[in-house]
């Protein structure tokens, strides 16, 4: 019998199991999808917010500034990208600079630091490309950015390291309440525990109201958010990021530059009924440039790369919905984690780790480890740092993605790390391979290549990411009308590549 099953592995799923292997708890953790970070946590704006928007005494609030204080010591900790380059509200009519100074006054007493008021002039030295029609704006030089996936997946990789088991394409079909905890139905098996964590994204409602009566049921929306990212031409167009003045539906249309060096435009915000709505459209994405316009002189339409949406989990209390479940003991909620849910992760782990040592009492894990060193990248290393990785391994010198310069050692050690990647999109999003100009037009491949070899498994196996995504048709369906899977030569897949 576990002590901990938690359901959801996305940014907060993560960190409760990360801070929860701190102990000696049997942890597991299922996942309906095939890897980490596959829904609200691989498709948002990569924002550490300040802490200012927030309603004072809030959950949000209070977790989004210890969430925004951890975030630094947590990136060295475990080795992903983290940057604090400062946001900035844009407003855009004299009238509605009150309106920045209520933002102010509310992040002074929700406890962010450093925040004030800026004029066009000193905007102007800081931001050149600022849009003509700024007046003013709120400076908050604590915000940051940091890279959604690789937060992501350092949490969980840190936490299967100290013990965790994680259970992919997992679904959980029913929960029953046992005489020692919660027995959950799986597609693939039932797992018991004493204690249950929700971090099931947009289906926590469904998970929560599996236990709960008709009076304690909560509901959450999808909020479909569509994003525009640039090439990394047009990262320098804004150095920090650029709100403009929040509305209800959330923080509006954002620029912002990214941890990799990309521009990022969006998100647009439609609350829909569609779980896995995450189309784009034509209307959305023009929205998104109008709308960006404004916050800068010259929107780069030409070096959009790519479009995408994601969902957030919007609940109808207007914070997060956190804690122990009235008539449920053993029951912890993590739901309703809309923005800003990934900045407030470190926090919500710790937070709810203290809630399940407080209900089963654990000792501390002396074992615990809490450093992890992420896939170096040949592309920011210096040439000392090249030449050593080259020379224990040759793989180092084997270009596969020409864009974003990934070598076929990166890709094998995205493979061989704990949780490591099987597929295309998993291998995207621990190094990069697929994620520049081309989107994975010429690297793509390549990459089943040696994702089938190294999972030993025909590359007519290999998914970019759900079930049934494959690129090829087995040989015996492609005779019949599809795409015939092409033999490969005996040569050295080695053979053809770029090297450095």
């Amino acid at each position: 019998m576990l002590d901990v099953l938690i359901i959801g592995a996305g940014a907060s799923g993560c960190a409760v199991a990360r801070e929860l292997s701190r102990k000696k708890l049997k942890i597991a953790v299922l996942e309906k999808n095939a890897d980490v970070c596959e829904g609200t946590s691989k498709a948002n704006s990569g924002i550490v917010h300040a802490g200012f928007d927030a309603e004072p005494g809030s959950l949000k609030a209070k977790l989004n500034v210890r969430g925004s204080l951890l975030m630094k010591a947590l990136s060295e900790e475990l080795d992903f990208p983290y940057r604090q380059n400062g946001s900035l509200v844009l407003c855009f009519e004299e009238r509605d600079q009150v309106r920045l100074e209520e933002l102010r006054e509310r992040g002074i007493q929700n406890g962010v630091e450093g925040l004030r008021i800026l004029g066009r002039e000193e905007l102007l030295s800081m931001e050149p490309e600022i849009g003509e029609k700024v007046t003013a704006a709120l400076y908050a030089p604590t915000g940051a950015i940091v890279c959604p996936f690789g937060l992501t997946i350092a949490l969980a990789e840190n936490a299967a390291v100290n013990g965790v088991s994680f259970h992919f394409q997992t679904q959980v079909e029913e929960i029953r309440k046992t005489e020692n905890g919660y027995e959950a139905i799986t597609n693939r098996g039932s797992f018991s525990a004493k204690a249950v964590v929700n971090a099931a994204g947009v289906y926590a409602d469904e998970i929560h109201n599996m236990v709960c009566g008709s009076g304690e049921r909560i509901r959450i929306t999808p909020r479909k958010g569509e994003y525009l990212l640039c090439d990394k031409k047009a990262g320098n167009l804004a150095a920090h990021t650029l709100f403009q003045l929040p509305t209800a539906l959330g923080k509006g249309v954002l620029v912002t530059p990214t941890v990799h060096g990309n521009l990022l435009l969006g998100p647009t915000a439609e609350d829909i009924s569609d779980k896995e709505g995450v189309s784009t459209t034509a209307d959305g994405l023009s929205r998104v440039m109008e709308k960006a316009s404004l916050s800068i002189k010259s929107v780069p339409g030409r070096e959009v790369i790519t479009s995408f949406a994601g969902l957030r989990a919007k609940g109808e209390t207007g914070d997060f919905i956190i804690g122990r479940v009235k008539g449920a003991p053993g029951f912890f909620d993590v739901a309703g984690m809309e923005s800003p849910g990934l900045s407030c992760a470190p926090a919500v782990g710790e937070y709810v780790a203290e809630l399940i040592s407080d209900y089963l009492k654990p000792e501390d894990n002396p074992g615990f480890v809490s450093v992890r060193k992420g896939i170096p990248s040949m592309a920011l290393a210096s040439k000392q740092e090249r030449q050593r990785l080259i020379s224990e391994n040759p793989a180092y010198a084997n270009v596969i993605c020409r864009c974003e310069m990934v070598t076929e050692g990166e890709i094998l050690a995205a493979i061989r790390r704990p949780l490591g990647a099987k597929t295309t999109d998993g291998i995207k999003r621990r190094v990069r391979a697929g994620m520049g100009r081309c989107q994975a037009g010429f690297c793509t491949p390549k990459v089943l290549e040696i994702l089938a070899e190294e999972l030993g498994i025909g590359e007519d196996q290999i998914q970019k990411a759900q079930e049934g995504s494959y690129y090829l048709l087995p040989e015996e369906e492609a005779e019949n009308g599809g795409m015939r899977k092409q033999k490969k030569p005996e040569a050295s897949r080695k053979e053809g590549r770029d090297s450095i």
